[in-house]
C-alpha cells in the first residue's frame, strides 16, 4: 500500500469531497442525484454549527477517499454515527484505503462514547458488502430504508396541508 495519510477534513477540501461524492453516485447509477453544492459542503462541514464530520484520505499530497458521517440518536442505543458515504476513487481501491479510512471512523465512533454505528450499502454492491462482513458489520436483509424526496414532501403537504 502506498503511504496514506487519513485525516480530518477542512474547508479546503470540499472540492474533492464533492469529486468523490459524484464518482460515488455515478458508480451507484445515479448522477444525476447530486444536488449537494461545494459551498454546501463547506457551510454544513465547516461552519458555525457542523451538520457532519468527515475523515479523506490522502496519497502523494491528492485525496483518494473519504468517511463521512453525523451524528444520529437510536431510541434504544442512545447517541450513534450514521457513516453516510465511504469512497475511494476508484483508481486506488484495493490498496487499504478503505479500511484505513472504516478503521479512524471506527475509532472516533468508539472514543465518543456511541453505543452503535450504522450505515447503508446497496443489495448489488456485494465487494462492499463482502467487505463490510469480513469487518465484523451486519447486514440488516430485513430492514428497509424508507427516503421521501423533496418532491415528495411537497406532494405530501399540498396533499395533507389543507384545513390544518
Amino acid at each position: 500500500m502506498k503511504t496514506t495519510l487519513i485525516r480530518p477534513a477542512q474547508a479546503s477540501d470540499a472540492v474533492h469531497i464533492l469529486a468523490l461524492i459524484n464518482e460515488l453516485a455515478a458508480f451507484e447509477r445515479a448522477p444525476d442525484e447530486v444536488e449537494v453544492t461545494v459551498p454546501e459542503l463547506i457551510q454544513d462541514g465547516f461552519g458555525e454549527h457542523p451538520k457532519f464530520k468527515c475523515f479523506v484520505a490522502e496519497v502523494k499530497e491528492q485525496i483518494v477517499g473519504m468517511a463521512l458521517f453525523y451524528p444520529s440518536y437510536s431510541t434504544w442505543k442512545g447517541k450513534s454515527w450514521h457513516l453516510e458515504d465511504l469512497i475511494v476513487t476508484e483508481s486506488m481501491r484495493g490498496q487499504g484505503i478503505g479500511f484505513a479510512l472504516l478503521k479512524e471512523f471506527i475509532l472516533f465512533a468508539q472514543a465518543s462514547g456511541v453505543r452503535r454505528i450504522q450505515w447503508v450499502v446497496l443489495n448489488w454492491n456485494t465487494p462492499a458488502i463482502d467487505f463490510y462482513q469480513k469487518h465484523g458489520a451486519t447486514i440488516l436483509e430485513e430492514w428497509n430504508i424508507t427516503l421521501m424526496s423533496k418532491g415528495a414532501m411537497n406532494h405530501f403537504i399540498a396533499e395533507h396541508h389543507a384545513g390544518i
